[in-house]
């Protein structure tokens, strides 16, 4: 048994069809059989049953599958570091953020950066308009957003990272009790303009028009540093989710988690599945761990 084997093996039981996966292998279909046979023969058991019409796989191909697809990865990933390890950990990474994505990319590239301080990180504001192209077009090797943002498309790739939840943010005002979102309606609303921020804005309007609450005015604004200007200054009130506000936080500012609803956002990383950067299985390995850790729902 041989990785060749093995990856012609995955092939077939994902797509049912040996000329599919003869192409993705870049052999013949005779080679594709010969591999499945002799798997065969080494397990003593079916792995696909066949007709002229149809392959299936039978219970025991499917647990192979399982194993083999561990051991696939497993050497994959052995080669990615064994290189990193050959040519110095050298190589570099280039990450778009959405603007409301903060601080799990930030705790993910801390930890990536002290387990491979040669490979640099190359972050910049995800641009909004033309994501599918972004991604698998390579312009950026990974894409942290909400998942909502993500395109549709067989290329990309997503791991689930975390949920965000929403904060009512408000100037601190120790004459005024805390803000309750029906309260809103007394107030000017800041917030993040569509363009910037998508999904924020559209959680947040559909939060109002849930609860029937209409602001005095609105006043959007392209970057959160205005934004936040704004808001200690007292211009009006924000809802923002609650990581962005964790990272800018100040004295200034006070918060409150909306209770009334479900406010949660699913953020994800998303990558081309075509990527050829030697570095990215190592930071998808660091993204996973991070994004297993149960501590990362916002707000709860």
């Amino acid at each position: 048994m041989d990785i060749n084997q093995l990856n012609c093996f995955i092939s077939v039981a994902q797509t049912l069809n040996f000329s599919e996966a003869a192409r993705r292998n870049y052999v013949s279909q005779s080679t594709v059989s010969r591999y499945i046979s002799d798997l065969e023969k080494e397990f003593g058991v079916k792995l696909f049953t066949r007709s002229h019409r149809d392959v299936i796989i039978t219970s025991e191909g499917k647990i192979l599958l399982t194993y083999a697809q561990e051991i696939v990865s497993s050497l994959k990933k052995a080669k990615t570091v064994i290189n990193q390890m050959r040519e110095g950990g050298q190589g570099k990474i280039k990450i778009g953020c959405d603007i409301t994505s903060m601080t799990f990319p930030s705790q993910c590239i801390s930890d990536f950066s002290k387990h491979y301080p040669n490979i640099s990180i190359d972050l910049c504001r995800l641009s909004t308009d033309d994501l599918s192209h972004s991604i698998s077009g390579g312009e950026y090797d990974f894409c942290f957003m909400p998942r909502d943002m993500v395109p549709e498309s067989s290329e990309i790739e997503t791991i689930s990272t975390h949920t965000d939840s929403l904060l009512i943010v408000k100037a601190v005002d120790r004459k005024k009790r805390e803000l309750s979102l029906s309260d809103i309606s007394n107030e000017r609303l800041l917030m993040m303009s569509e363009a910037a921020a998508p999904i924020l804005y559209m959680e947040i309007m559909d939060l109002l028009r849930t609860f029937h609450v209409s602001p005095k005015s609105e006043i959007t604004f392209d970057d959160l540093a205005s934004l936040y200007i704004a808001i200690s200054s007292g211009m009006g009130v924000s809802v923002l989710p609650r990581s962005v506000a964790d990272f800018t936080s100040d004295k200034h500012i006070s918060r409150r988690v909306i209770g009334e609803a479900d406010t949660g956002i699913a953020y994800v990383m998303a990558w081309s599945k075509n990527i050829r950067n030697s570095a990215a299985e190592l930071f998808i390995e660091t993204v996973r761990k991070l994004s297993q850790d149960e501590d990362n729902v916002y707000g709860i």
